[in-house]
């Protein structure tokens, strides 16, 4: 390793070391740093210890500048695997990682932390195709051309919500594996007041685990550490069935509810997206599946910002994705300023599309989907 680079990572190493011991009390931090720059000196690297890891991964959690959902960091359970560099293994752990945090449906925080010279190219676990011919999810047009032209075949009669399989990258190898109906629980979405809304027969997976963001952490990164959480509504409803550019639902949501669309004024739209977020709200309610609100997500995150800044840390915030694209100015976060994301560690990092970068090309450039 180049002296310079080997400098760096004592320099990250050191820093997350010091924050690690004074946030939980660990002794011998002295000893620690010690160890660790001898094994710099000597490898040009070194191993964080499994608990260094999962309180990393937590941390970078709380530092990530573009999701509101932080008041939870803490609650972050954390799977060490980075004895684990096979795919085949891999793919069976990422299947493991998608029952354990589905939790009976009462969704909990979770990373899987595999090792070096792996990744995922998909961004999400879970992702549904997008066809030439318009139909699916058309976000993941590029994705689902790649998948293609690594082998997979798209069903016969091609579907609004196929799930694309895991394309896994080792060696410069890449392969793919196919999801099971058991891995992937979805939402059917129905209205309290529309009968005629059911008939849209739209529904969303109801667990986001972003999967192509590595972790960095002490210095060290790890491009294989895909992490869920849960979805707010407003990204289901308002973006993901609603934008224009994706499955671009707010007219058949308009026609369900009867509601005038010859004008712009009668606001239909506005009307359409409401009613799409009561929807999916209703819906997950019946199906017994964790979904935050746009509301009290961003009462969570003013407690979390009051709660770090008793800790004297400053907190990051990219105002754009903490506002809800519902109703943003009815939640406290409207009037609030951030400082814009800092090169803050540990963190979740950001790489090129798996599809452009795929031969192992270098991060370029959050963490809820």
């Amino acid at each position: 390793m180049p002296q310079d680079t080997q400098a760096s990572v004592w320099a990250e190493a050191r820093a997350f070391l010091r924050a690690y011991h004074a946030e939980t009390n660990m002794p011998n931090l002295n000893a620690r740093l010690r160890d660790v720059e001898a094994e710099i000196a000597e490898c040009g690297s070194y191993q964080l210890l499994s608990a260094e890891l999962v309180h990393g991964a937590k941390m970078a959690w709380r530092n990530s500048a573009r999701c509101v959902g932080r008041l939870h960091w803490p609650a972050l359970t954390v799977r060490d695997l980075r004895h684990l560099r096979e795919p085949a293994a891999i793919f069976a752990e990422l299947r493991r990682h998608l029952h354990l945090a589905w939790n009976g449906g009462q969704l909990q925080p979770l990373m899987s932390v595999f090792g070096p010279g792996v990744q995922i190219i998909n961004d999400q676990l879970i992702r549904y195709a997008g066809y030439a011919n318009g139909s699916g999810d058309p976000q993941n047009r590029a994705l689902t051309d790649f998948l293609c032209a690594q082998g997979w075949t798209p069903p016969a009669e091609p579907g609004p919500y196929d799930v694309l399989p895991l394309a896994i990258e080792a060696s410069g190898q890449v392969q793919l594996y196919h999801l099971v109906r058991e891995d992937v629980r979805e939402v059917s979405f129905s209205h309290p007041e529309s009968p005629a809304f059911a008939g849209l027969n739209l529904k969303w997976h109801a667990l986001p685990v972003i999967s192509d963001m590595p972790l960095s952490v002490g210095g060290l990164q790890f491009e294989c550490a895909p992490f869920s959480g849960w979805y707010v509504q407003t990204e289901i409803a308002a973006r993901n069935l609603a934008d224009a550019e994706r499955y671009d639902q707010l007219p058949a949501v308009a026609r369900a509810m009867g509601l005038d669309t010859r004008r712009e004024r009668s606001l239909w739209r506005d009307r359409a997206l409401l009613e799409l977020n009561v929807a999916v709200l209703h819906s997950f309610d019946v199906a017994g599946v964790r979904l935050a609100d746009h509301h009290r997500v961003s009462r969570q995150f003013v407690r979390f910002e009051a709660r770090e800044r008793r800790t004297g840390r400053a907190v990051q915030g990219r105002w754009s994705w903490l506002i809800s694209p519902l109703s943003p100015a009815l939640t406290p976060i409207w009037q609030r300023h951030y400082q814009e994301d800092a090169a803050v560690r540990p963190a979740f990092l950001k790489r090129l599309p798996g599809w452009e970068g795929a031969k192992g090309g270098p991060a370029k450039c959050p963490f809820h989907g």
